[in-house]
């Protein structure tokens, strides 16, 4: 992934430093130009903050070596992470449902979310049944309340990966899904935003123009399909959300995983302790996360 000039999509990072979280901004295939914020969330609620972000591209002054780089959750204290579910049409069709005619809407919270190469620990008592999920993910750039789709795509300031990881017999405990997608530290994502496409930026990232999405664990590819495959666009499901609640700068909203999940497989088969599950979109990057069960229960997580 190539860096970019202030015409063009600005690509965005979240890294680790000794000082703490900082936002970064891609200067080219091997730089970062690390930016005052604390994260890309933070970055997003500054006003002004693509001419702030531009200017450290053309003159960086702290700068941090791709291959150097340590890659926190992309957002760390978003106001809401809200997920949709079935929603590409070959996963709606391998569980046997009906196109749904509204979004089926869920929350995480940002203490699920790591780095795009984090490990996912997961306590042995509840590693049973641990699925993946590839998902494109949209960060909101601007605060929208009771917006049409046009607006609401306005509104979006780019894009990037995320990894949905599912602990099935948890999220089956009722028709509630939310225990089973809701533990620490299981949710990938990054490792960069992405900026959107928009009539003044030229070769931001659109789902419109066809981007393919994979899941693969361990050397087997378990998920391909298209980010246009998507039965409600990203510009639906915010405007959706918009109606019963208020989407800030930084919020983050996953929009659903393709076909190819471990619980639709015959026999179901899962992740376990060792593998490694990477999650790729084109054009916006990988993660690659390392399955680890914990014999001890799961202390709070850290953004630091």
């Amino acid at each position: 992934m190539t860096g970019t000039t202030a015409s063009g999509p600005a690509v965005l990072a979240t890294l680790r430093t000794p000082a703490g979280t900082r936002a970064a901004i891609r200067i080219d295939d091997d730089t970062y130009s690390l930016l005052p914020s604390a994260d890309v969330g933070a970055l997003l609620r500054e006003p002004g903050w693509r001419g702030s972000a531009a200017q450290k591209q053309v003159a960086p002054v702290d700068t941090v070596s791709a291959a150097d780089a340590d890659y926190a959750p992309l957002v760390t204290t978003p106001t809401k992470v809200l997920c949709c579910g079935h929603n590409y049409r070959g996963h709606i069709a391998e569980m046997g449902r009906e196109i749904p005619t509204h979004p089926t809407i869920f929350a995480k919270f940002a203490d699920t979310l790591i780095g795009a190469h984090d490990d996912i620990v997961i306590d042995a008592a509840a590693a049973v049944g641990l699925d993946w999920e590839a998902e494109l993910a949209v960060v909101v750039g601007t605060t929208i309340r009771n917006v049409d789709a046009a607006t609401a795509r306005a509104a979006i300031a780019g894009y990037t990966v995320a990894n949905d990881i599912s602990i099935r017999p948890w999220q089956r405990h009722t028709g509630q899904w939310l225990p089973g997608k809701a533990f620490d530290a299981t949710t990938p994502i990054g490792p960069v935003l992405v900026t959107a496409a928009t009539p003044d930026t030229a070769g931001g990232f659109d789902p419109a123009d066809g981007h393919e999405i994979r899941c693969t664990v361990n050397t087997t590819v378990e998920q391909k399909s298209d980010v246009n495959d998507l039965v409600f666009t990203a510009a639906d499901l915010l405007a959706y959300i918009s109606t019963f609640t208020t989407l800030r700068p930084g919020d983050v909203v996953l929009t659903g995983t393709p076909a190819g999940v471990g619980a639709a497989s015959t026999p179901p088969h899962y992740l376990g302790d060792g593998d490694v599950v990477v999650t790729e979109i084109d054009g916006l990057g990988r993660c690659a996360n390392r399955i680890v069960i914990s014999p001890a229960p799961a202390q709070p997580t850290t953004h630091e």
